[in-house]
């Protein structure tokens, strides 16, 4: 029996017989060159046979074919009593399956181009002012089928064939830009590969993108980089100038120079994500990175898109065109980040974060999330927003943000990011001395965090309640040492869940709350265990807000003990580190350093920092600890930041 015979379950009506017929009697010449072996027959071989035989749009028919043959020889094998038969009919099935993977293999690459043209299709028929937007639509990484290097190669030759084409001389120049810049951004990459990780293991270099040193990553990029644009993007970052004022003076280059920079900025950010992602020593402080990462890279895209829109030494419909782009890769940075399974709900991702970069960075988001509709990925976007807006001391917008996240949160049954925002507005309303509000939101997050099985969000829920009620206590003067046992009892509970959870930021928020418990109930002892252990947590995963916070509270502590010298080493820090982050409470710190300095006199305090210098140096440098007077006098001028 020929292969010809097989598959009697073939409707002839769906293709037209001659064609299935050819496609049997070439799997058939195919599998018998394999088995007689009279000339070598490889894999590549097979493939270059399938690409002259199989017809563009009927590989399917091909597939079926092949299919019905392998389960007819499967049948067979299972029902031949007779070894030596069945040991043929064993080589014979190998042979199909090596049709199989070169068919594959067939699918797969035209699967690509088919891809490419409907590209090449849509950018050629979109409107001149939408087409950057529509490449960089394609380039995006959060499709089903991102594109590779191979299919981008093949978009360039594309697009460059198309515009030799009958075409009006705009549109051939738009086009040929468009090539040019993927051309010229695939072959930027091989100068810049060798070093893209490599300022992480410089000596002394601290991990991240905060800070401004020739060790740091924008600064060794640039120098590996000739483009004008991407050069001075990168010096700019750098030196923590603003990317926005950068792109607004500068105006823009052609289409060509924004393509080129989107390629060699997705190829960077990627190759960080995936280094950060396979520190399998430190998982956790990889996962933190690698979404501080996307972050950082979302930002510098939505500054220029700032930058872009009030640039005026362009046309109106050309600034549009690049601002709208660059809001596009915004968002497609955005929405890569809410996708990821460690999205940080309850804080922490300023590690990479210092200075006017973290003051500034985060509000550029508004515009590109208001085009976003009410999605889980929005609420959960919105989620971090609030809490870096709380951080900066935008308590109503914060508010608002996090009422917005919970909304969304809830229609999309995103349960623990609905609970984390109730968790956070719980936090809020304490801040706000709203304690009966604080008690509302913490027992909604604690009944849904036990509904949904959501023990972390339980754990802060925990130590949101046992907290507020603690200070609800306080606030009532009750003194009853019973009740404050009670309520801290919630907090202890928090943090054996945070511990059995090992989660670091849970972890840091019961070590502080606990603290601030023992604190409001004048056991300063106390206190000052659970404030180290929380600014230790608080550093561990780069939470600047909450470690500075911990400061604060252990300067208050040991200056209720009399230990002056600590307390002015504790303050100053804590004013220093909030203030560098643009966090309000660095005003509390000054405060009581202020307080210090009058009670010791100029002269004492003067020799307590030179005291504690060695300790003040390693965390904020010789530049902070200079720069620790000045703060003292602007705090006593009015505070202004």
């Amino acid at each position: 029996m020929t292969f010809a015979d097989a598959g009697s379950n073939f409707n002839p009506n769906d293709q037209p017989q001659t064609l299935r017929e050819r496609y049997l009697q070439t799997i058939e010449e195919i599998v018998t060159r394999i088995l007689t072996g009279k000339q070598i027959i490889s894999k590549e071989y097979i493939y270059q046979i399938l690409v002259e035989k199989i017809e563009l749009g009927t590989s399917e028919v091909f597939e079926g074919c092949l299919s019905e043959i392998v389960a007819g020889i499967e049948r067979e094998i299972s029902s031949q009593p007779n070894e030596v038969k069945q040991s043929k009919l064993g080589h014979k099935l190998n042979a199909l399956k090596w049709i199989q993977t070169a068919l594959e293999h067939v699918q797969d690459e035209r699967q690509s181009v088919a891809a490419v043209t409907a590209t090449i299709d849509r950018i050629i028929t979109a409107e001149p002012n939408e087409r950057l937007n529509t490449l960089l639509q394609a380039l995006d990484p959060n499709q089903e089928r991102k594109l590779d290097r191979a299919q981008i190669q093949l978009m360039i030759k594309s697009l460059q064939s198309v515009a030799t084409v009958t075409l009006q001389p705009a549109d051939f120049e738009q086009l040929r830009q468009l090539s040019h810049g993927l051309d010229r951004g695939l072959n930027t990459l091989p100068g810049l590969e060798p070093h893209l990780v490599s300022w992480v293991y410089e000596n002394g270099q601290q991990i991240g993108f905060g800070g401004v040193t020739e060790n740091g990553p924008w600064s060794l990029w640039a120098r590996h980089i000739t483009k004008p644009l991407i050069q001075s993007l990168f010096k700019t970052i750098g030196l923590q100038r603003s990317v926005s004022d950068l792109a607004a003076a500068q105006g823009t280059g052609d289409e060509g120079d924004w393509t080129e920079l989107a390629i060699v900025l997705q190829s960077i950010q990627t190759a960080l994500v995936t280094w950060f992602d396979a520190q399998m020593y430190d998982r956790d402080w990889g996962q933190r990175m690698a979404f501080s990462t996307l972050i950082t890279f979302a930002a510098i895209w939505s500054e220029l898109a700032n930058g872009i829109g009030r640039a005026t030494g362009i046309n109106s419909t050309h600034r549009e065109a690049i601002a709208k782009a660059c809001f596009q890769v915004t968002l497609q940075i955005l929405r890569t980040a809410a996708q990821r399974p460690n999205f940080p709900l309850y804080g922490g991702i300023f590690a990479a974060f210092s200075g006017e970069t973290l003051r500034d960075t985060l509000s550029y988001f508004d515009l590109p999330l208001k085009q976003v509709a009410g999605t889980q990925e929005k609420g959960r976007l919105l989620t971090i927003l609030g809490y870096s807006q709380q951080t900066l001391g935008q308590i109503d917008r914060a508010i608002a943000l996090h009422q917005e996240a919970l909304e969304i949160a809830n229609r999309a049954g995103d349960r623990p990011c609905e609970i984390a925002n109730l968790n956070h507005l719980s936090r809020i309303s304490i801040g706000q001395k709203d304690y009966a509000q604080a008690v509302s939101y913490s027992q909604r997050a604690l009944i849904l965090a036990r509904q949904a099985g959501d023990k972390l969000g339980e754990a802060n829920a925990l130590t949101n309640l046992g907290y507020s009620e603690v200070l609800t206590a306080h606030s009532n003067d009750l003194m009853d040492e019973e009740i404050y046992e009670q309520n801290i009892t919630y907090l202890d509970r928090g943090l054996k869940l945070a511990e059995t959870l090992e989660d670091k930021q849970s972890l840091a928020l019961c070590y502080h709350s606990l603290g601030l418990a023992y604190l409001t109930i004048q056991q300063p002892e106390k206190a000052i265990e659970y404030l180290q252990q929380g600014t230790k947590s608080a550093q561990a995963v780069g939470d600047l807000y909450l470690q500075g916070l911990n400061l604060t509270y252990l300067a208050e502590a040991n200056h209720s003990l009399q230990k002056n010298g600590t307390a002015v080493f504790y303050s100053c820090l804590a004013m220093y580190q909030l203030h560098q982050i643009g966090a309000k409470e660095w005003r509390q710190s000054a405060s009581l350093a202020v307080v210090l300095q009058g009670q010791l006199g100029q002269a004492e305090f003067n020799q307590l920092l030179v005291k504690y210098r060695p300790n003040l140096l390693p965390a904020i440098g010789v530049d902070g600890y200079d720069y620790l007077p000045q703060l003292l006098v602007q705090y006593l001028d009015g505070g202004k930041t």
